[in-house]
């Protein structure tokens, strides 16, 4: 019964992992929109009382009166994260190209799943919570995983990407447009700075660092959310173990 329900438990930690990246590639803007919300709801509560911890840390008197100006910055830092996850959530899964939005969605997918595993690994060794670490902690090297997945896609010359912008780039683009024009800017300016990178640097270290300065890394805000989701509803579905 228990390895029937750890495999059960498996199979809806996959199904979860697919559902996000599907959701992200068949409707990008209610991703976005769901990305944003479900970033607000569950930042706010932390960014708080992260602010409170870290109070007297800072300050050698308890917060009093201060709680109010703690909650204020709070709330901005958890609507800035939100818009930012909202945006980012956005402009990774829209676009023109269909191939290209089918290996990014699989790209997020495998960067998910190892999200949910470092998480679940650190809540079973180290006894993490889940929401709590991974909310904060776990952007950066989910985005360097996600980042240096991109990195084997191909990116256009600047040549070639100003005779897109010149001629295939409408004056006014639509949304997906846009964002698949942003995309090509985006791998052919982490092309130039790998180039730039293997002046001096060997090119595997170069193509490294290249993954880590790129603009890619922002997704690590939009993997950490889900993972830290999923990660504490498998959690929970456990401690009901019958």
């Amino acid at each position: 019964m228990h390895i029937l329900f750890n495999g059960l438990l498996m199979a809806l930690e996959l199904a979860a992992i697919g559902a996000v990246a599907w959701a992200g590639f068949t409707a990008p803007l209610l991703f976005a929109a769901g990305t944003a919300l479900l970033a607000l709801g569950v930042g706010a509560a932390l960014e708080i009382a992260r602010l409170r911890y870290e109070f007297p840390f800072y300050f050698e008197r308890l917060p009093g009166r201060s709680i109010i100006i703690i909650v204020i910055v709070g709330v901005v830092e958890s609507v800035t994260k939100a818009i930012l996850a909202g945006v980012v959530g956005l402009l990774t899964f829209l676009g023109t190209d269909l191939e290209r939005l089918k290996l990014v969605s699989v790209i997020f997918a495998i960067s998910l799943f190892l999200g949910v595993q470092i998480v679940r690994f650190l809540m079973d060794r180290l006894q993490a919570r889940p929401l709590r670490w991974g909310y904060f902690r776990l952007a950066a090297p989910l985005g360097l995983i996600f980042s240096a997945g991109l990195t084997f896609l191909p990116a256009p010359g600047i040549t070639e990407l100003a005779k897109r912008a010149a001629f295939d780039l409408p004056a006014k683009p639509t949304m997906e447009q846009a964002s698949e024009f942003l995309f090509l800017l985006k791998q052919s300016f982490d092309e130039i700075v790998v180039r730039m990178l293997s002046w001096v640097f060997d090119p595997a270290l170069a193509q490294a660092i290249g993954a880590v300065v790129s603009v890619n890394m922002l997704s690590g805000f939009v993997l950490a959310l889900y993972a830290v989701l999923i990660a504490e509803g498998i959690r929970t579905l456990e401690r009901k173990e019958p």
